[in-house]
């Protein structure tokens, strides 16, 4: 077969053990995962309603326009319907981006810790990649990332929150970006973790759309809205754009119920308030447990925290395995030394603590 020759320099995505496997493996009863960043707090009752009571005409195709949610979508924002583009989760928005601007001759500049599947889908296309490494305190380095953009960028990969890190740009220094990017490079700020920021200082960055023309900006239903399952993610830009790459989205990438059951969650921001609120709660006792045991740890404004461990990371992540708790490794992540931890509910965060003492000890 005549694969492209890239294909034999990659791996394929590497997923974490699942929780049947953890406890098969090592005889437990109860096993917690806390490495994928899922909500802990699940979906909002109403989706489960849904699906019991009104999910039917399975033998449909789902509507291409996603006319009912993209309306909904629309006023929940105060934008303009034709300024959303739907994607199967923000992996799929990744690879649309990826397909319709990366080629050869081209290059795109990103951070060297953050989302991998930029890396991964601008090898696939033949575009040249320019990494960035994030600053010490785990920002990305902004003034690095113009400095190594030209004329040739056409995507600029701006994760915020980052990912693995959790760290948050200040809305006033990603405007300040973007008042410097070039204006021929797509700048994509990736959103993902946009609803658990409880910074009052952070601008919803929706609203500057009409400001930068070469703005698009990533959000989905799979964190906060506890939709992972479903893969639903959206991006909004000016309405061109929208149009342009609807030429490389597949039809129907979106199903019927992930469509239905995300007009549902979006109707229930109480339940995603409470959420929200919780996970602050729980992530300031992570950064309280760091501070008592001289533990580094990124200041994160996500569900998940990166923070220090006194042995190799993979050595770590053994052992919080043989305690029931599944976590990500840094080594996979570009922080060796780091482990990066969902953070569960109040009980599963207490236990975790306990597990990680046992780490302690083996300092």
């Amino acid at each position: 077969m005549n694969w492209k020759p890239v294909l034999s320099t990659m791996k394929p995505y590497a997923p974490g053990r699942s929780i049947t496997e953890v406890k098969r493996t090592y005889g437990l009863q109860d096993v917690n995962k806390l490495a994928s960043n899922e909500n802990p707090y699940g979906s909002s009752p109403a989706v489960a309603e849904y699906l019991r009571s009104k999910a039917d005409q399975f033998e449909m195709y789902p509507d291409v326009y996603t006319a009912g949610l993209r309306t909904k979508l629309a006023e929940f924002h105060q934008i303009d319907p034709t300024e959303i583009l739907f994607s199967n989760g923000s992996d799929e928005m990744v690879t649309i981006l990826s397909r319709a601007l990366l080629q050869s001759g081209t290059n795109t500049v990103m951070a060297d810790v953050t989302f991998p599947q930029y890396a991964h889908n601008a090898k696939i296309e033949g575009a040249e990649m320019r990494v960035v490494p994030i600053l010490e305190n785990g920002d990305h380095d902004l003034e690095g990332f113009l400095r190594a953009a030209d004329e040739d960028t056409a995507i600029i990969w701006v994760c915020n929150p980052n990912n693995p890190t959790g760290n948050l740009l200040s809305s006033k220094a990603v405007k300040d970006f973007l008042d410097r990017a070039p204006k021929t490079a797509l700048v994509v700020l990736d959103e993902a973790y946009f609803e658990f920021v409880t910074n009052p200082n952070q601008e919803d960055s929706l609203k500057w759309i009409h400001d930068y023309d070469n703005l698009i900006v990533m959000r989905t239903f799979s964190k906060a809205y506890g939709l992972a399952s479903f893969r639903l993610g959206y991006a909004v830009t000016n309405k061109d754009h929208v149009a342009a790459l609807n030429k490389v989205r597949n039809p129907f990438n979106n199903n019927s119920l992930a469509l239905a059951v995300a007009e549902v969650a979006l109707e229930d921001q109480q339940f995603l308030q409470n959420c929200v609120s919780k996970n602050d709660m729980e992530r300031k006792r992570y950064v309280e447990y760091a501070k008592k045991n001289t533990l580094a740890i990124y200041p994160s404004e996500t569900n998940f925290v990166l923070i220090e461990v006194p042995v190799d990371a993979d050595e770590a992540c053994e052992v919080l395995l043989q305690h029931g708790f599944i976590v990500r490794s840094g080594n996979l992540l570009g922080t060796p030394g780091f482990v990066r931890i969902t953070i569960g509910t109040e009980q599963q965060n207490t236990d975790l603590f306990k597990a990680f003492d046992v780490l302690l000890t083996l300092k």
